[in-house]
């Protein structure tokens, strides 16, 4: 079942982790699908692999101007945008007596401003289209607190996704943000993680950690049009944390 068919849509954070599981399903339902990334190589590279309907282009997610390059390039090359999932992210785990500003400000300026810029840039393009997706990847700590920077970040990505929502309601766009809990990721596979989360995970209500698979069937749901009628909403999958 190809139930992205012919849909155009870019991806960010997408050369490995999360990005890259969401970009492969995206590919498995027949969209055509524009990976970016700072990381050239690993970028590059699953672009090949993905095939003919995928390319690479590095980006700066803080970066107005190459925001404009991403949506230009992709223009060009596979027609105007569908769909747009705002992956990219980074977290520090300092308290906020250790945090410094430059720390704060890069966290912000990735996890936050990357989402107002694809946004913004987007749009022009989606219009064209007169039924774009955005999908905003934030976090459960985008509903109950984490990390300073990162949950503050993620607080805000849930805010602009409502405001956007209702801001772009008249071109036909839709903006939903996702709220993950903990995913298994090389991340959290490796190393001490690999205890920590095992003993965390007797806490989440589910009783195990998320697949990556899980969070890009709900993303792709949210890209479809089978969630046609849901906009400025935030679906959680985080195994029941934040309902306790």
């Amino acid at each position: 079942m190809e139930r992205l068919l012919n849909k155009v849509a870019i991806i960010t954070g997408a050369a490995a982790g999360m990005g890259a599981t969401h970009a492969r399903k995206f590919i498995e339902e027949g969209a055509k699908v524009v990976l970016t990334d700072l990381n050239e190589e690993a970028g590059a590279a699953l672009a090949k692999e993905l095939g003919e309907n995928a390319i690479f282009i590095k980006q700066d997610v803080s970066s107005e101007s190459d925001w404009q390059t991403v949506v230009t390039e992709t223009e060009n090359t596979f027609g105007p945008v569908n769909i747009l999932v705002n992956n990219a992210g980074i977290s520090l785990n300092n308290s906020i007596e250790d945090i410094t500003l430059d720390q704060y400000l890069k966290i912000v300026k990735i996890n936050q401003v990357s989402v107002f810029l694809g946004m913004k840039t987007v749009v022009s393009s989606m219009k064209k289209t007169e039924n774009g997706s955005i999908v905003n990847i934030s976090s459960m700590n985008g509903l109950v607190a984490g990390a300073i920077g990162y949950t503050d970040t993620k607080f805000a990505v849930r805010g602009m996704t409502k405001a956007a929502a209702i801001d772009f309601s008249r071109y036909g766009i839709r903006v939903n943000s996702v709220h993950p809990g903990v995913i298994e990721t090389p991340m959290v596979t490796q190393g001490d993680a690999v205890e920590v989360i095992k003993e965390f995970a007797k806490h989440i209500p589910l009783k195990r950690v998320a697949q990556p698979e899980e969070v890009s069937n709900l993303v792709l749901f949210l890209a479809s049009e089978e969630s046609s009628y849901s906009t400025g909403a935030e679906f959680v999958i985080d195994g029941g944390l934040t309902a306790q």
